[in-house]
């Protein structure tokens, strides 16, 4: 494998798609675990500039949206409330949760 200069070279001036299709390389790289310890390292580094461009690109456009949007709190621009979904199969109940008991005589004293 060829050596990885550690460096940050270029990173500022890439496009997301790039620096993701570039990010996305290194890691199947990484995975194959064929790289020397020094190589591996190279790529670490360039792996964690190339996110963390991604990520400033991303929050970029999550910023260029609430703007566009006017909202006011951008924080939150994007964010989806989740549920986890009700499922009576999975859900236990107790006696109190079911109601009176039909077999109970209480009433009839």
């Amino acid at each position: 494998m060829a050596t990885v200069k550690n460096t940050t070279d270029g990173i500022a001036t890439l496009k997301y798609e790039e620096a993701r299709d570039e990010l996305i390389s290194i890691v199947a790289k990484l995975e194959t675990g064929s790289a020397t310890l020094d190589e591996s390292l190279g790529l670490w580094e360039r792996g964690e500039a190339l996110a963390a461009r991604c990520q400033d690109l991303l929050d970029g456009a999550r910023t260029r949206i609430s703007q566009t949007r006017g909202d006011e709190d951008a924080a939150d621009a994007g964010v989806v409330g989740y549920s986890v979904p009700y499922d009576a199969a999975t859900t236990e109940t107790t006696p109190s949760d079911s109601g009176p008991a039909a077999d109970t005589k209480e009433d009839n004293v």
